[in-house]
C-alpha cells in the first residue's frame, strides 16, 4: 500500500468509529482540544519558530510571513474558533424536511457527515485545527496536506490534537497530517477517490488552478480573492477612505483583503488625493491605475490588464475609473475572483443594484471586505470561503461539511 492509502484507509474506519459519538461527547472533546491547545502553546510555538527561520532563509517577504507566524494571542484566536465550534448546533441528524407521499410512504430527509474530506493548504497554520473542529464536529474524518514552510507548526498542532484523542479513546486518525510534502504525494491524495469523499484546496491562485486540473476527487473552490470596492459618485468619501484603507492595509496577506479599486469619474477627483494623503499617514499603498487615476495620484504606475486581475497579497491596489455605476458592476463582474465585492454610497437603489447584479459570495454596502469570514459570521471557525456556486458558497462553516440521505419508511409498499 502506498502512504496515501493508509492514510486514506485509517480516515475510512475513524470516520465508521465517529458515527458513534454524541453531540455532546463531541462538544466535549473539542472544548478539551481548545484547552489543551493552550496549554501546549509554548510547544507549539517552538516549533512555529523553526518554520519562521527556515522561511527567513528562503526570503519569504514579511506579508507572507505573518500567515506563518503563530503568537500566544493567536492561539487563544484559533482556541476560541474550537470553543464556537463546540457551541453550535450539531447539524447531524437534523430533519431537512419529513412528508408522507401518496403511496403512504413516510419520508424523512436527513443531514450526514460527507465521510473523508482532504484539505491541501498553504502556509496558514491555524487552517490545520479550523479544519479539524468542523469535521470532527460534523462526523467526519480529514486529511491535512499543509505547505512544507509550515510543515513544524502543522505537526505541532495535529499532534496536540491526536493526543488528545487518544486520551479520550477517540481513533486519534479522524485527523491526520500529510507529513511528505512532495507534490508527487500530493498529486496521489487529489486522486485517492476511493478514500477521500470531497477535496478542499486553500490558497493561492496556483495551488487552486493545480487542484482543479489534476484532482478526481470532487472538489470545492476556495480561497482566491481579488476584491474590489467600488465607490459611488453618492459616497461619503471620508468613510470610503476608512473602508478601503483598512479593507486594504489590516491585514493584506489574506483573501478577503481588497486588492482592486473602482472610482466613479465625479468623485475621482476629491477622492483619490483623500486617499493617497491618508494612506501615506499610515500605510503607503502602490497604486496601479489607469490614465484617469494616474493622472489624479501624485505618485503612482501605470496598471497593466494582468493587474486588475491579479490578487496582490501586498500592499499594492488596481485603481480603475468608470463613468457610471453600470460600467462599475460589468468592469467587477469582469475581474472578480467571486469572493467578496463592495460597494460605498449612499444612494439606496445604487446599493441594491450593485447587490443584486455582483457575482460574488459575499457583496457589501458601505463595509470593508475584511469581514467575509465564517467567525465573524457566526459559522464558528471556517473551512474555507467557496467561490464557486455548487453545494457551498461563502465561509463554509458545519453544514458545508453534510450532505443528505432519504430514510423511508413503509408498511409492505411495493411498486405497482
Amino acid at each position: 500500500m502506498t502512504y496515501i492509502d493508509i492514510l486514506g484507509k485509517n480516515a475510512k474506519e475513524a470516520a465508521r468509529d465517529l458515527a458513534n459519538l454524541s453531540t455532546a461527547e463531541k462538544n466535549t472533546v473539542l472544548l478539551a482540544v481548545a484547552k489543551a491547545l493552550v496549554e501546549k502553546a509554548p510547544v507549539i510555538l517552538a516549533e512555529n519558530e523553526k518554520d519562521i527561520v527556515v522561511a527567513k532563509e528562503h526570503g519569504i517577504s514579511d506579508i507572507m510571513m505573518d500567515r506563518l507566524r503563530l503568537t500566544a494571542d493567536r492561539i487563544e484566536g484559533i482556541a476560541e474558533g474550537v470553543r464556537q465550534v463546540a457551541d453550535l448546533s450539531d447539524p447531524i441528524g437534523q430533519v431537512v424536511r419529513g412528508y408522507t407521499n401518496l403511496d403512504g410512504l413516510k419520508i424523512v430527509q436527513k443531514r450526514v457527515p460527507l465521510g473523508v474530506i482532504a484539505m491541501i493548504f498553504e502556509s496558514r497554520p491555524n487552517v490545520s485545527v479550523d479544519a479539524f473542529s468542523l469535521a470532527f464536529k460534523t462526523n467526519n474524518a480529514i486529511i491535512l496536506r499543509g505547505g512544507r514552510d509550515a510543515l513544524n507548526s502543522n505537526k505541532a498542532l495535529v499532534g496536540v490534537i491526536r493526543q488528545l484523542l487518544a486520551e479520550k479513546n477517540i481513533n486519534p486518525d479522524v485527523v491526520q497530517l500529510v507529513e511528505d510534502t512532495s507534490h508527487a504525494v500530493a498529486e496521489e491524495l487529489m486522486q485517492a477517490v476511493d478514500y477521500v469523499d470531497l477535496l478542499i484546496p486553500r490558497g493561492g491562485a496556483r495551488l487552486i488552478q493545480t487542484v482543479k486540473a489534476k484532482s478526481k476527487v470532487p472538489v470545492i473552490e476556495t480561497g482566491v480573492g481579488n476584491c474590489h470596492i467600488y465607490v459611488d459618485e453618492l459616497a461619503d468619501l471620508d468613510m470610503a477612505v476608512k473602508i478601503v484603507l483598512n479593507a486594504k492595509t489590516q491585514r493584506p496577506s489574506v483573501c478577503n483583503a481588497a486588492e482592486s479599486l473602482v472610482v466613479h469619474k465625479n468623485v475621482a477627483e476629491r477622492f483619490l488625493p483623500l486617499l493617497e494623503e491618508s494612506a501615506n499617514r499610515t500605510q503607503p499603498i502602490e497604486f496601479r491605475a489607469d490614465d484617469a487615476a494616474l493622472a489624479i495620484f501624485k505618485t503612482a504606475v501605470p496598471a497593466s490588464e494582468e493587474d486588475y486581475a491579479t490578487e496582490f497579497l501586498d500592499y499594492i491596489m488596481s485603481v480603475k475609473v468608470v463613468a457610471s455605476l453600470e460600467e462599475a458592476i460589468d468592469w467587477i463582474n469582469t475581474y472578480t475572483s467571486h469572493h467578496s465585492e463592495a460597494i460605498v454610497t449612499r444612494d439606496i437603489v445604487a446599493a441594491e443594484r450593485f447587490q443584486d447584479q455582483i457575482d460574488a459570495a459575499a457583496v457589501y454596502v458601505n463595509a470593508s471586505t475584511r469581514f467575509t469570514d465564517g467567525f465573524v459570521f457566526g459559522l464558528g471557525a471556517e473551512i474555507g470561503i467557496s467561490t464557486q456556486k455548487m453545494h457551498a458558497r461563502g465561509p463554509m462553516g458545519l453544514e458545508a461539511l453534510t450532505s443528505t440521505k432519504f430514510y423511508i419508511n413503509g408498511q409492505g409498499q411495493i411498486r405497482e
